[in-house]
């Protein structure tokens, strides 16, 4: 199983390009579709909490797999297998690519791969709305703390702890019967 998850994310680290995010769909391919570790609702969960912890996203939720999947040596394979592509190719990049930036078709290339980018962050982004039930009615709750943060200038942990509190006061208050109240 430790092999498994250092190769898995290993893989996933070696052939993502966007960051943390744009792995999304890949390690929910891998986690919760191939191998089966873990279910959609439980990865969503860790998703939620590996973006509200500090530190690098990929990182965070390689190791909330890694731990749910094997304690903590799966955490420490999973994640060893998230950083070390990235520290190859960061090696290789300061050696090596650091003197053909001003190459017309090496700048034009990494012109080419922005948007790619791009679409690889904006499709988690929208599948994770799909899964959290994100609806024409609550559209405005994610559309009003991005213009928040994005516009506005709002720190990121205002908006998350005013969006807890909403959560609760919502949850205890104002929810319908039909769902689960936490206890207090």
């Amino acid at each position: 199983m430790y092999k498994d998850l250092f190769t898995t994310f290993f893989r996933i680290g070696a052939f993502t390009i966007g960051g943390g995010y744009a792995m999304i769909p890949l390690i929910e391919a891998d986690v919760v579709e191939k191998h089966r570790w873990l279910d959609k609702e439980m990865f969503m969960d860790l998703v939620a909490v590996a973006q509200t912890c500090p530190g690098v996203f990929a990182v965070n939720i390689s190791i909330f797999v890694g731990k749910k999947v094997g304690g903590f040596a799966g955490a420490l394979m999973s994640t060893l297998g998230t950083v070390l592509p990235s520290l190859i190719v960061i090696l290789l990049i300061a050696t090596c690519l650091t003197q053909f930036l001003d190459i017309p078709w090496v700048e034009a290339t990494f012109k080419g791969i922005r948007p790619a980018v791009v679409a690889l962050i904006a499709s988690p982004c929208f599948n994770m709305a799909k899964q959290a039930k994100i609806t024409f009615l609550n559209a405005w709750i994610p559309i009003v703390c991005a213009i928040a943060i994005w516009a506005l200038g709002v720190n990121p942990i205002y908006v998350l702890l005013i969006a807890a509190g909403a959560g609760f006061i919502y949850g205890i208050f104002i929810s319908d019967e039909s769902t689960v109240k936490p206890k207090l």
